[in-house]
Formats: structure tokens, C-alpha cells, sequence
């Protein structure tokens, strides 16, 4: 199993001295020493407004990390899609691949936040259609040899050929899969999968299970499953006070953070969102002294390499860590990656073993 960096650039916190700029700048930090130690990749979100994330352009936070990296794999968690134009999308992500050495693992996803959608006026309640629109079209653009014309329900154009194209050929989505129809259309098109533990439970009963689900539905194509990637948050823990800490960090992050952002109105959500419903509950819900989560390992690094392991007998390809959840300070975040990598990663098989000191 793989193992890479993920941050979703929280910072929306009560009192909170560290500042939008100074957060994007220490996620920047954190990636380049992702590389430095190791890491098969960093994958960086997108969102919007300050709502819940401070890093609105992956694309560019993962251009910059081009030039000053040669290994790592650069990924956006993820491309919130509906709100951009397809074409666009293509282009940008293209062009990085090239310009990258073919190093981008692009992944997308439809959101969860009203706010957001509402800002740039895409229609939140009809999110789940454009973005299989846009997917497919982005798909269309990097693989389509020359000029091609689209005719859908949300997009509309006529002889069309993007360029540059792709590095990589193919350079196949990873599918954001907080619910069975996103799994499904990942499974259609022969496509990639991103999985968080916790919405994997709440749609499938386990990890292993979604894993399973999106295997069987490859099947019914006549394919082998492609690659799935689970998001993971860890902090180890090797003195008095580390747990409790870990605990009251991860549920600040959930509560503070996350909590405003997810729909929570019954009478406002679409169908194909009321699971958050259930999100929204087990998180209002969450204290540190019991805190319980499949998508969160707070322990020794022993308990963390158990919990991973777990992870990747569930299916898993490549665990990407979350490590500056709760307004961590980035000095601390930084001495969690360095004592992952030396004392979790080598228990795992992975491209850090083939690289000197792993």
C-alpha cells in the first residue's frame, strides 16, 4: 500500500490566530517535505469562501510544487467539479500533467456545501447529474483524437479539441465516493476510486465492503477493479497527553470545521445528499473522551501501523494521511510526518522503501 499526504486546508476555527495566507503557505511546506520523506503523493483540496478549507486552487498550489519537487505525485482532494466548467478543468489539468512529467493522479468530486455551489450559481440540488456531465466530458477531452462536439442536459458545444493533452495515456480519474451512484459511475467508465472510511460504513457497512461493492460493480463490465485510494487521519501519539490531544484536535476539526459546511436542513437537502444526514448526527455527537472513528487513528505508531494495515486488507492501494486536522501548529505537523515515515511507513510495501532511508 501506498502512502501520501492529504490536507482539505482547514482553518475555520473559534479565535483562530493563523491566518488564510499563512495556512496555504504551511500546506505548501508540508508537501515539499512529503517528498523529502518519502511520500508517494500530495493531495490537496479545493474549497471555497473560507466556508470550511483555505486553498481554493489546488491547481496552482500543485503547479508550484512541480518545479520544486521531482518524484511526488500531485493530486487535488478534490476538483470540486460542478462549480467549474469541464473544458476548463481539462486544460488546466492537462497542461499540469505535461508540464509535471506526467505526474498528476487527478480526482474529483461534487461537495457537500450549499454555500459554495450558491456563490458561483451552480445549482447544488441537480449536483450529482452535472457532475457526471462534466467527468465524462473531461474524460472526452483528454481522449479524444481531434475535433469532437458535446450535447448534453448542462453543456453544450461544438468542434472542440483540447490541448495540450495528457502525459499520460490514459491519465484515468479518481471518482470522490461518498455515496453508491458516484462508486457506480467510477465502475462504468473504468475509472478510479477515492474512499473516506467513515462514508464507506455509513454507505456500505465497512471499507472492505465499499471496496467490494465497487469490485463487483466492475465486474458486471467484464473489468477488474482500478486503483482505490482511502483517506485517512492520523496522530501518533508517544508521551502523557498525546491521545487526549489527538482527540480534542480531530473533534474541533469535525465540529468546528466540518459541522457548518454539511448540509444538516431535512426540508433543504436533495435526495442523493440525505445520507449526510447521519454525518451530520454521529458528528454532533462526538465527544474526546469517546471518540471513535474509522476514518481516524490516534495511538502509538504500533496502533497506527494496526489501524493501516486494517486499511489496506480492506483493499486499499494507498492511504493518504491527513496530519494538520484542528489547528495543529505546522511545526507539529511536520515532526507527525517525519515520525510516520520512520516508524509506520516501513511496515507497509510501497515506493518509500526504494528510496534511501525507507
Amino acid at each position: 500500500m501506498e502512502l501520501g499526504y492529504f490536507t482539505l486546508s482547514d482553518n475555520r476555527y473559534p479565535d483562530n490566530p493563523r491566518s488564510a495566507g499563512q495556512a496555504v503557505i504551511e500546506i505548501y511546506e508540508q508537501a515539499k517535505l512529503a517528498e523529502a520523506l518519502g511520500m508517494h503523493s500530495a493531495w490537496i483540496g479545493e474549497h471555497h469562501l473560507n466556508y470550511f478549507g483555505v486553498n481554493s486552487s489546488p491547481q496552482v498550489m500543485l503547479a508550484m510544487l512541480a518545479g520544486a519537487t521531482t518524484r511526488i505525485r500531485l493530486a487535488p482532494a478534490v476538483v470540486l467539479l460542478p462549480i467549474h466548467h469541464p473544458l476548463h478543468v481539462a486544460e488546466d489539468w492537462a497542461t499540469l500533467d505535461l508540464l509535471s512529467g506526467g505526474r498528476v493522479d487527478f480526482a474529483a468530486g461534487r461537495g457537500y456545501d450549499r454555500a459554495e455551489y450558491a456563490a458561483f450559481g451552480a445549482p447544488f440540488d441537480d449536483s450529482a447529474a452535472i457532475f457526471a456531465e462534466g467527468l465524462e466530458i473531461i474524460w472526452r477531452a483528454w481522449t479524444e483524437t481531434g475535433r469532437w462536439s458535446h450535447r448534453g442536459r448542462h453543456y453544450q458545444f461544438a468542434d472542440v479539441d483540447i490541448v495540450p493533452k495528457p502525459l499520460q495515456k490514459p491519465m484515468r480519474p479518481y471518482v470522490a465516493c461518498f455515496s453508491r451512484p458516484s462508486m457506480e459511475l467510477g465502475a462504468a467508465h473504468d475509472w478510479h476510486i477515492v474512499y473516506a472510511p467513515f462514508s464507506a460504513a455509513m454507505a456500505y457497512g465497512s471499507l472492505a465492503a465499499g471496496v467490494a461493492a465497487y469490485q463487483d460493480e466492475c465486474a458486471k463490465y467484464g473489468r477488474e477493479r482500478r486503483r482505490v485510494v482511502c483517506s485517512v487521519y492520523v496522530h501518533l501519539c508517544t508521551r502523557p497527553g498525546d491521545d487526549r490531544y489527538g482527540r480534542e484536535r480531530i473533534v474541533s476539526y469535525f465540529q468546528d470545521a466540518l459541522l457548518p459546511a454539511l448540509p444538516s436542513d431535512p426540508a433543504r437537502i436533495p435526495p442523493n445528499y440525505r445520507y449526510f444526514l447521519k454525518i451530520v448526527d454521529a458528528v454532533k455527537n462526538m465527544r474526546a473522551e469517546s471518540f471513535v472513528s474509522t476514518s481516524v487513528l490516534i495511538g502509538s505508531p504500533d496502533q497506527v501501523i494496526d489501524g493501516l494495515k486494517a486499511i489496506e486488507a480492506a483493499g486499499a492501494d494507498e492511504a493518504v494521511i491527513g496530519f494538520g486536522f484542528g489547528r495543529k501548529p505546522h511545526s507539529m505537523v511536520c515532526d507527525q510526518m517525519a515520525m510516520f515515515m520512520e516508524r509506520v511507513a516501513p511496515a507497509f510495501d510501497g515506493s518509500h522503501r526504494s528510496i534511501a532511508g525507507h
